[in-house]
């Protein structure tokens, strides 16, 4: 059957130094910390991890990194999508090279009025008859500016190198039809922190959450008072979890979790142009929420 995606799993960020190169030391740093949390396993190169930013030279020298610190037993995700399909199967066949457990991809999208279900279904059919490691789907709408249909996601949950998906949409009524299709060979997965508990209700195997990198503890506690049917404490742990997910991470995007990061001892970097840095009204709203949550951990 091989390897089962699910838990928690935080979509790393990628620390750049002020010349925008890649801190690799502040990277690994990252990934001991958050193994050290208790998160289940790590993505790479994914929306949060600016992957949009990252070329294929970087993309395999945090891979390689992250894979020299983490054990085999935690799962190691690797984002490899690409606007043609041939690139992303370069994509995935370096990620597989570089020690990534699977892979996951979200869809072209740069001619998103061409991205028909036959032809998002054609781009991962081939990719997934030539990825060496198992695929996740991604889906992604505020990027992609089109959804995964449902009855695509249960046509692909049929492929046997096709293991899973993400969904980062939030929509409920979607993600319960995407549960739907779900199996002992293929794990849904959400990837929107605000709606973590809710998605674990409907049947999610877990969570590949951005706020799971500087709120670990929280949302470890909706995952494991989850499965121990402790549901008031998982709907307790999942209230501080809303805002910042909408704040943090929804509306101030990538430097926002960058700052949070460093907040609690972790290392967040610089962003790589053309992002741009958290303005100080926001870095404001960052400490009062993590205050909220008591989750500073150092002066700011």
């Amino acid at each position: 059957m091989g390897r089962r995606f699910g838990g928690v799993m935080g979509p790393m960020v990628t620390p750049f130094k002020a010349d925008e190169s890649l801190d690799i030391p502040g990277f690994e740093q990252n990934v001991r910390g958050h193994l050290a949390a208790g998160l289940h396993g790590l993505l790479v190169a994914g929306s949060t991890g600016e992957a949009a930013l990252l070329g294929d030279d970087e993309r395999r020298i945090l891979t390689e990194s992250a894979r020299k610190v983490m054990p085999d037993d935690r799962t190691l995700l690797v984002g490899t999508g690409a606007e043609s399909t041939r690139h992303c199967i370069a994509r995935c066949r370096d990620a597989a090279s570089s020690g990534a457990d699977a892979v996951l991809i979200v869809a072209p999208h740069y001619y998103s009025s061409s991205m028909t279900p036959p032809a998002v279904k054609a781009h991962y059919q081939r990719v997934a008859d030539a990825s060496p490691v198992p695929v996740l789907l991604y889906n992604i709408p505020k990027y992609m500016h089109f959804r995964l249909e449902p009855e695509l996601i249960a046509e692909l949950s049929q492929h046997e190198n096709i293991r899973g998906m993400k969904d980062s949409a939030g929509d409920m009524t979607f993600f319960a039809r995407y549960v739907e299709s779900q199996s002992d060979t293929f794990d849904v997965m959400t990837g929107h922190g605000g709606t973590f508990a809710t998605a674990l209700s409907l049947g999610a195997r877990g969570g590949i959450l951005a706020v799971a990198l500087f709120a670990a503890e929280l949302a470890l506690e909706v995952w494991n008072a989850h499965g121990e049917q402790r549901i008031a404490d998982a709907e307790a742990a999942q209230k501080p979890l809303v805002p910042m997910a909408a704040e943090i991470v929804a509306r101030m995007g990538v430097p926002g979790v960058k700052a949070a990061m460093e907040r609690v001892g972790l290392v967040g970097g610089h962003v790589r142009l053309p992002l741009l840095p958290t303005p100080s009204n926001d870095l404001a709203i960052i400490d009062t929420l993590l205050s909220e949550s008591s989750l500073v951990t150092r002066d700011s």
